[in-house]
Protein backbone atom coordinates (compact mmCIF):
# COMPACT_ATOMS: atom_id res chain seq x y z
CA UNK A 1 0.00 0.00 0.00
CA UNK A 2 1.24 3.43 -0.77
CA UNK A 3 2.51 5.03 2.22
CA UNK A 4 0.08 8.05 1.58
CA UNK A 5 -2.72 5.68 1.91
CA UNK A 6 -1.72 3.81 5.05
CA UNK A 7 -3.52 5.89 7.78
CA UNK A 8 -6.91 6.58 5.63
CA UNK A 9 -8.99 4.38 8.08
CA UNK A 10 -6.87 5.62 10.79
CA UNK A 11 -7.48 9.10 11.09
CA UNK A 12 -10.23 8.92 14.14
CA UNK A 13 -8.16 6.46 16.31
CA UNK A 14 -5.27 8.58 14.97
CA UNK A 15 -6.62 11.90 16.68
CA UNK A 16 -8.13 9.95 19.56
CA UNK A 17 -5.16 8.74 21.01
CA UNK A 18 -2.09 8.85 19.33
CA UNK A 19 0.39 10.75 21.91
CA UNK A 20 0.75 14.36 22.37
CA UNK A 21 3.89 16.22 22.92
CA UNK A 22 5.46 17.61 26.48
CA UNK A 23 5.43 21.11 27.06
CA UNK A 24 9.25 21.02 27.58
CA UNK A 25 9.74 19.95 23.79
CA UNK A 26 7.79 22.81 22.56
CA UNK A 27 8.86 24.83 24.82
CA UNK A 28 12.72 24.02 23.21
CA UNK A 29 11.41 24.22 20.15
CA UNK A 30 10.65 28.74 20.83
CA UNK A 31 13.40 28.87 23.37
CA UNK A 32 16.50 26.87 21.76
CA UNK A 33 15.55 27.00 18.20
CA UNK A 34 13.83 30.00 17.82
CA UNK A 35 10.42 29.61 16.61
CA UNK A 36 7.89 32.46 17.21
CA UNK A 37 5.20 34.70 16.27
CA UNK A 38 7.60 35.97 13.36
CA UNK A 39 8.12 32.32 12.36
CA UNK A 40 6.32 30.75 8.93
CA UNK A 41 6.76 26.79 9.54
CA UNK A 42 5.83 24.00 7.40
CA UNK A 43 4.77 20.78 9.23
CA UNK A 44 5.39 18.04 6.36
CA UNK A 45 3.17 15.04 6.86
CA UNK A 46 0.96 16.73 9.50
CA UNK A 47 -1.83 13.67 10.02
CA UNK A 48 -4.70 15.07 12.24
CA UNK A 49 -2.84 17.95 13.65
CA UNK A 50 -1.03 17.09 16.93
CA UNK A 51 2.08 18.67 16.41
CA UNK A 52 0.56 21.22 14.02
CA UNK A 53 -1.45 22.40 16.46
CA UNK A 54 1.02 22.75 19.28
CA UNK A 55 3.98 24.49 16.87
CA UNK A 56 0.56 27.19 15.59
CA UNK A 57 0.31 27.98 19.09
CA UNK A 58 3.51 29.69 18.91
CA UNK A 59 4.40 30.40 15.29
CA UNK A 60 2.87 33.26 13.39
CA UNK A 61 1.83 31.14 10.60
CA UNK A 62 1.38 27.31 10.06
CA UNK A 63 1.29 25.22 7.08
CA UNK A 64 -0.11 21.59 7.76
CA UNK A 65 0.83 19.58 4.43
CA UNK A 66 -0.77 16.31 4.35
CA UNK A 67 -1.64 13.88 1.47
CA UNK A 68 -4.25 11.58 2.76
CA UNK A 69 -7.31 13.68 2.61
CA UNK A 70 -8.96 11.46 5.81
CA UNK A 71 -6.09 12.89 7.71
CA UNK A 72 -6.29 16.69 6.32
CA UNK A 73 -9.84 17.00 7.27
CA UNK A 74 -9.45 15.80 10.81
CA UNK A 75 -6.25 18.53 10.95
CA UNK A 76 -8.37 21.21 9.85
CA UNK A 77 -10.77 20.66 11.95
CA UNK A 78 -8.47 20.27 15.14
CA UNK A 79 -6.65 23.33 14.01
CA UNK A 80 -9.25 25.56 12.78
CA UNK A 81 -9.15 27.70 16.05
CA UNK A 82 -5.09 28.99 15.11
CA UNK A 83 -5.27 32.27 13.51
CA UNK A 84 -3.20 31.91 10.93
CA UNK A 85 -3.32 28.05 9.47
CA UNK A 86 -3.04 26.44 6.06
CA UNK A 87 -3.65 22.77 5.06
CA UNK A 88 -1.87 21.76 2.17
CA UNK A 89 -2.85 18.69 0.01
CA UNK A 90 1.10 18.13 -0.26
CA UNK A 91 3.53 15.66 0.55
CA UNK A 92 7.32 15.84 1.67
CA UNK A 93 8.77 15.26 -1.82
CA UNK A 94 6.18 17.92 -2.84
CA UNK A 95 4.58 20.22 -0.82
CA UNK A 96 3.27 22.85 -2.92
CA UNK A 97 5.04 25.83 -1.07
CA UNK A 98 7.16 28.36 -2.78
CA UNK A 99 10.50 28.38 -2.92
CA UNK A 100 12.40 30.71 0.39
CA UNK A 101 8.65 30.14 2.39
CA UNK A 102 8.81 29.04 5.99
CA UNK A 103 11.79 29.71 8.53
CA UNK A 104 11.41 25.99 10.00
CA UNK A 105 10.15 22.66 8.65
CA UNK A 106 8.91 20.46 11.95
CA UNK A 107 8.02 16.33 11.19
CA UNK A 108 6.36 14.59 13.72
CA UNK A 109 6.07 10.73 13.56
CA UNK A 110 6.33 10.83 9.56
CA UNK A 111 9.97 11.47 8.18
CA UNK A 112 10.07 7.34 7.79
CA UNK A 113 8.25 7.44 5.44
CA UNK A 114 9.61 10.17 2.90
CA UNK A 115 11.78 9.65 0.40
CA UNK A 116 15.14 11.26 1.93
CA UNK A 117 16.89 12.14 -0.90
CA UNK A 118 13.64 13.97 -2.60
CA UNK A 119 13.03 15.26 0.66
CA UNK A 120 15.91 16.72 1.57
CA UNK A 121 16.02 18.94 -2.03
CA UNK A 122 12.36 19.65 -1.44
CA UNK A 123 13.08 20.91 2.41
CA UNK A 124 16.18 23.23 0.69
CA UNK A 125 13.78 24.67 -2.03
CA UNK A 126 11.51 25.74 0.78
CA UNK A 127 13.19 26.98 3.71
CA UNK A 128 14.70 30.43 3.74
CA UNK A 129 18.38 30.63 4.43
CA UNK A 130 19.20 29.56 8.09
CA UNK A 131 16.14 27.97 8.33
CA UNK A 132 16.27 24.53 10.35
CA UNK A 133 14.27 21.22 10.32
CA UNK A 134 13.20 19.56 13.36
CA UNK A 135 12.08 15.74 13.30
CA UNK A 136 10.68 14.39 16.48
CA UNK A 137 9.36 10.83 17.21
CA UNK A 138 7.37 9.87 20.83
CA UNK A 139 9.59 6.01 21.71
CA UNK A 140 7.74 3.70 23.72
CA UNK A 141 10.69 2.25 26.10
CA UNK A 142 11.57 -1.01 24.57
CA UNK A 143 12.95 -3.12 27.32
CA UNK A 144 10.18 -3.65 29.37
CA UNK A 145 7.68 -7.13 29.88
CA UNK A 146 5.23 -5.25 28.38
CA UNK A 147 6.88 -3.95 25.58
CA UNK A 148 8.15 -7.56 24.50
CA UNK A 149 4.83 -8.95 25.38
CA UNK A 150 3.00 -6.30 23.36
CA UNK A 151 5.69 -6.63 20.55
CA UNK A 152 4.99 -10.33 20.82
CA UNK A 153 0.72 -9.58 20.07
CA UNK A 154 2.00 -7.20 17.02
CA UNK A 155 4.18 -10.25 15.52
CA UNK A 156 1.41 -12.51 15.70
CA UNK A 157 -2.12 -10.47 14.60
CA UNK A 158 -0.52 -7.45 12.56
CA UNK A 159 1.23 -9.42 9.30
CA UNK A 160 3.07 -5.58 8.35
CA UNK A 161 4.80 -5.28 11.40
CA UNK A 162 8.27 -4.57 11.17
CA UNK A 163 9.21 -5.03 14.73
CA UNK A 164 9.98 -2.51 18.22
CA UNK A 165 13.41 -1.33 16.14
CA UNK A 166 11.41 -0.85 12.45
CA UNK A 167 9.34 2.30 11.53
CA UNK A 168 9.04 4.88 13.84
CA UNK A 169 12.31 6.44 13.58
CA UNK A 170 15.65 6.95 11.73
CA UNK A 171 19.31 5.35 12.04
CA UNK A 172 21.97 7.80 12.78
CA UNK A 173 23.26 6.86 9.32
CA UNK A 174 19.77 8.30 8.23
CA UNK A 175 20.07 11.23 10.17
CA UNK A 176 23.59 12.23 9.05
CA UNK A 177 22.84 12.01 5.76
CA UNK A 178 19.97 14.61 5.68
CA UNK A 179 21.74 16.90 7.86
CA UNK A 180 23.67 18.99 6.32
CA UNK A 181 27.48 17.98 6.94
CA UNK A 182 25.79 15.28 9.18
CA UNK A 183 24.94 18.00 12.12
CA UNK A 184 22.22 17.84 13.97
CA UNK A 185 21.40 18.15 17.28
CA UNK A 186 19.61 15.61 19.48
CA UNK A 187 17.23 16.28 22.75
CA UNK A 188 15.37 13.18 24.49
CA UNK A 189 12.10 14.43 26.41
CA UNK A 190 9.82 12.41 29.01
CA UNK A 191 6.35 11.93 28.02
CA UNK A 192 5.34 8.73 29.88
CA UNK A 193 1.56 7.94 29.92
CA UNK A 194 -1.29 6.29 31.38
CA UNK A 195 -3.48 4.69 29.47
CA UNK A 196 -7.04 3.40 30.22
CA UNK A 197 -8.17 0.30 27.88
CA UNK A 198 -9.89 2.22 25.69
CA UNK A 199 -6.78 4.51 24.87
CA UNK A 200 -4.25 1.77 24.79
CA UNK A 201 -6.54 -0.35 22.77
CA UNK A 202 -7.32 2.70 20.57
CA UNK A 203 -3.47 3.97 20.10
CA UNK A 204 -2.44 0.41 18.72
CA UNK A 205 -5.32 0.11 16.15
CA UNK A 206 -3.89 3.79 14.99
CA UNK A 207 -1.05 2.33 13.36
CA UNK A 208 -0.34 1.80 9.39
CA UNK A 209 0.37 -2.40 10.55
CA UNK A 210 -2.80 -2.94 12.62
CA UNK A 211 -5.47 -4.70 11.10
CA UNK A 212 -8.89 -2.84 10.49
CA UNK A 213 -12.29 -3.78 11.22
CA UNK A 214 -13.89 -6.86 8.82
CA UNK A 215 -10.18 -8.37 8.82
CA UNK A 216 -9.80 -11.71 10.45
CA UNK A 217 -7.07 -10.89 13.00
CA UNK A 218 -9.43 -7.00 14.14
CA UNK A 219 -11.20 -9.47 16.83
CA UNK A 220 -8.11 -11.07 18.08
CA UNK A 221 -5.79 -8.22 18.13
CA UNK A 222 -8.41 -6.76 20.22
CA UNK A 223 -8.87 -9.57 22.61
CA UNK A 224 -4.93 -10.12 22.86
CA UNK A 225 -4.47 -6.63 23.56
CA UNK A 226 -6.87 -6.66 26.49
CA UNK A 227 -5.42 -9.45 28.00
CA UNK A 228 -1.90 -7.74 28.00
CA UNK A 229 -3.48 -4.67 29.81
CA UNK A 230 -5.41 -6.19 32.21
CA UNK A 231 -1.59 -8.37 33.08
CA UNK A 232 -0.28 -5.24 33.70
CA UNK A 233 -2.41 -1.85 34.37
CA UNK A 234 -2.98 -0.69 37.76
CA UNK A 235 -6.24 0.55 38.96
CA UNK A 236 -7.26 0.70 35.60
CA UNK A 237 -4.81 2.57 34.05
CA UNK A 238 -1.68 0.98 32.01
CA UNK A 239 1.54 2.74 32.39
CA UNK A 240 3.18 3.31 29.15
CA UNK A 241 7.01 4.46 29.74
CA UNK A 242 8.00 6.98 26.68
CA UNK A 243 10.63 9.60 25.55
CA UNK A 244 10.08 12.08 22.90
CA UNK A 245 13.06 12.31 20.57
CA UNK A 246 14.06 15.05 18.77
CA UNK A 247 16.66 16.34 16.19
CA UNK A 248 17.04 19.28 14.95
CA UNK A 249 19.46 21.33 12.50
CA UNK A 250 20.06 23.08 8.67
CA UNK A 251 19.79 20.87 5.29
Amino acid sequence: MDSKERFSNKASDYEKYRPSYPEEFIAYLGDIIGINRSSKVADIGAGTGILTRLVGEIAGRIYAVEPNANMRRACEKFCEHLRSFTAIPGSAEKTELPDGSVDFITVGQAFHWFDPVATRIEFQRILKAGGKVILVWNRREQETGLAREYANVLRQYCSDFAGPAGRGHASPEALAAFFRSGIYEERTFENNRMLTLEAFVGNSLSASHAPSAGDANYLPFIKALTSVFHTYSQSGKLPQPMMTRSYAGEV
